[in-house]
Order: structure tokens, then sequence, then C-alpha cells
């Protein structure tokens, strides 16, 4: 028996945090949706001839040139060091140019004297799978939308998402900067192009990995909003995997239209861009 001075001390249980290096990226929804994001980008960077990295913290991926949102580092887990982490980030892109991003679920110091200039917070939504919680029916005809299926639909697709979104760094890009063909090949990428006639005007992308799926990238020329393409878009791309739960990160322009469809907010992240000469 311990003496009757002894002191009794108890050991504190090691307690979870959910961003622990061994913790499944299915922890969370959240925890899956950055690993999902990260997938994302190199998947189209991968296509394009670029480079990834992934380590236990971030996913960082480049194409050395101008890529639209997909040069860029997502933040896998709550950083020990920012400084250390900006730094790591600013050496892999120090190369190339063409505007990277940085996405961050969580508040992160003010990088504007480093370079960076502040894009915003984008809301980061999530909605049921559709085989729970179907999507009523549009009360107008809906327009034209169809899958792509070939390299040229592929071609009129980036066409429109460029002029569309806008995404200006790359208007004189060659055909293929922004959507190269063997992105066809890969199956968690479906791609949905809304016609006018035999004419593209709008683009959209759903991506599917870590057990969820995402509204990856839609938008629609200037001429052809509000007249439907953006909600049937929305609706083809969450049919593309009915049975996981979809995420989207939306604008505060776009949200309405998301929440209409049974979307629900999760957190507004946060999106730096560095703009390399």
């Amino acid at each position: 028996m311990p003496g009757r001075h002894a002191r009794l001390v108890l050991s504190e249980p090691q307690l979870t945090t959910g961003w622990e290096r061994d913790v499944p990226a299915e922890d969370t929804l959240l925890r899956r949706y950055l690993f999902h994001h990260a997938s994302l980008g190199a998947a189209f960077t991968l296509a394009g001839g670029g480079r990834v990295l992934d380590a236990d913290d971030l996913s960082m991926a480049d194409l050395a040139r101008p890529g639209g949102y997909f040069n860029g580092a997502v933040l896998l887990c709550p950083p020990a060091d920012w400084d250390d982490l900006i730094a790591r980030i600013e050496r892999f892109f120090r190369s190339g140019h063409g505007q990277t991003c940085l996405w961050s679920a969580w508040p992160t110091p003010d990088l504007r004297g480093r370079g960076w200039r502040l894009s915003g917070h984008p809301p980061l939504l999530a909605r049921p799978p559709l085989s729970t919680l179907p999507v009523t029916s549009a009360a107008v005809p809906e327009p034209d939308v169809r899958p792509v299926t070939s390299a040229d639909d592929l071609a009129g697709w980036e066409r429109v998402a460029i002029d569309g979104y806008p995404l200006p760094e790359l208007h004189d890009a060659p055909a293929g900067a922004f959507a190269p063909p063997p992105l066809l090949d890969d199956e968690r990428l479906r791609f949905f192009v809304g016609r006018d006639g035999d004419r593209p005007v709008a683009a959209a992308v759903s991506f599917a990995s870590h057990g969820i799926a995402s509204l990856a990238f839609g938008a629609t020329l200037p001429a052809a909003r509000r007249r439907g393409f953006w909600r049937r878009l929305a609706v083809d791309r969450l049919r593309a995997a009915p049975d996981v739960w979809a995420t989207g990160v939306f604008s505060d322009f776009s949200r309405p239209g998301a929440e209409a469809l049974g979307f629900v907010p999760i957190l507004r992240l946060t999106l730096w861009i560095l703009d390399r000469p």
C-alpha cells in the first residue's frame, strides 16, 4: 500500500483531436473534404504534366503556369508553425508563373506582407446523398445539358469555363491548358456542358473521392445566365454520384441556389492567392 503521504498520480489519456497523422480521412466530413479537395487539384495538375507534393499537413500541386484554381496548397490539419508552413509553400511554388492558391479551413495570419492577397472566405456547403434527399423537379423547361465525352467537347467546355467564370490569366492560353484531354480518362471526374443550340454556353465538373462528391467547378457565359443552366448542371452533378454526400465551395452569389437544393453551410474557408510573375 502507498505510504501515508504518498501522492497518487493519474496519467491523462491521449485525446484525439481528429487531425493526427494516423486518423483516417473518413473521420469527419471536413477531413474527408480537405483530402478530397487536395486530390482534385492533383488530378488536374498531373493530367497537365505538373507536379504534386503530399505531406502530413498539406498537399501542393503546381503546373508551373497559369492553371485557374488548381495551382495551390490545401492545408490538411491546423498548422503548428505558420511561418514554417508558409515558407515551405513559397519554396515549392518559387519556380513557374501564374496564380497559386492557399486553401485553409482555419483562420490564417495576415499574409499580405509576404506578397499574398486575400481572395476571400468562400463558404463550404454539404448535402446528404441524393438517394436519401431527392431534388424536386424544376417548374420550367430545363435547358440542354450533356455529358462531355470527347476531346473536342472538352475543348469547348474549357473555353466556356475560362470565359464564363472568368479566369483572366487563362484568356490567351492554348487549348488544354486548363482541362487537358487525359482528364477524360479519370473515372473520378464527370464533365458537363450546357448548350444553346450547337453553342456551348455553360460548363461544370463533378469529382468523387474519399467517399464524397463535389460540385468542383461551374461557369456560365454572361448572355446565358438566369436561364436555368446553373441549377440543371448542379442537379446533373448530384445525379452523377447519388449515394454519397455532396460538397461544394460556393460564392455568396451562388450560395442561395445551393441551399435551395438542400445544401447546408459547414464553415467558411480562407483563400489566399499569390501572383507569380
